[in-house]
């Protein structure tokens, strides 16, 4: 992980048995264990904290655009419908006229003079 070999890992144990002593060097390592375990415990949490703050970034804008889309569709349906209606309006407005036309009398048509007998 640091990139210390094993021949490095051996020297700083044999200076550690130096300068500190064989009496203390187990307390010393036991406590050293626990510091590297309280270290380890508190990166994990960040890097699960972290990680769980991208997921919710991530489904914020997931939702975002889902809604986004929503609205999208939701606006082409209502103009589909408003065409659809404006066709049925015009199409009973040219049917009325129709009807109406229909309904009229005929126009006075010049009266022929009966034919004599």
């Amino acid at each position: 992980m640091f990139g210390i070999t094993f021949s490095e890992l051996l020297v700083i144990m044999v200076v550690a048995l130096v300068v500190i002593g064989p009496e203390q060097l187990p307390k010393v390592a036991r406590t050293m264990g626990m510091l590297w375990g309280r270290a380890q415990r508190y990166v994990n949490g960040v890097k699960a904290d972290i990680a769980r703050d991208m997921a919710v970034e991530e489904f914020r804008q997931m939702q975002q655009q889902v809604q986004q889309e929503a609205r999208e569709a939701e606006q082409a349906l209502n103009q589909g419908a408003q065409s659809a209606a404006q066709a049925v309006e015009k199409q009973l407005r040219d049917v009325n006229t129709a009807i109406d036309q229909a309904a009229l009398p005929p126009a006075a048509a010049p009266k022929r003079p009966a034919p004599e007998q």
